[in-house]
């Protein structure tokens, strides 16, 4: 039986440090699914499709990734598809802080279902989608931020 997690996130833009984290997950999983889900709380700064397009062309040629779009709690888009394990990325521990309380509530709801935090290679630990969307935003240099091969 295959493993599959889902890699859930906006992804607003898909940064370098996003890609660590997900071909490290892929060393633990069969299939990862790349989950780009819609946050209420943040205004996008790029549309769906771009999104997609960037995580798409970001993975290309890395087996056992696939890529959806959702809109409803992390946890029922894991048991639609049949998952049981969430990956996350942390840079630091206020986002260590945040994604354990996330998977906190996670668990109280779906108690099938667990989360593996990874911390990010430390090269890559400054990268945030906020830091690229304000470099974009100042007409900066981004590539050392996103994936190798990606234009925003």
């Amino acid at each position: 039986m295959k493993t599959k997690a889902l890699f859930p996130g906006s992804f607003d833009p898909f940064t370098a440090g996003h890609l660590n984290i997900l071909k490290r997950a892929l060393t633990m999983f069969d299939e990862v699914v790349v989950a780009v889900g819609i946050n209420q709380d943040k205004r996008g700064f790029f549309d769906m499709d771009k999104r997609l397009r960037i995580i798409r062309k970001a993975t290309e040629g890395l087996e056992g990734v696939s890529i959806i779009q959702y809109d409803n709690l992390t946890i029922d888009t894991c048991h639609e598809l049949g998952i049981h394990h969430i990956v996350r990325g942390v840079r630091n521990m206020i986002d260590f802080e945040t994604e354990r309380s996330i998977a906190d509530a996670n668990r109280r709801l779906a108690p099938d279902i667990e989360t593996i935090i990874i911390p990010t290679a430390q090269e890559f630990a400054h990268i945030s989608s906020s830091a690229v969307r304000d470099i974009l935003k100042h007409h900066g240099d981004y590539s050392a931020f996103i994936p190798e091969g990606v234009e925003l």
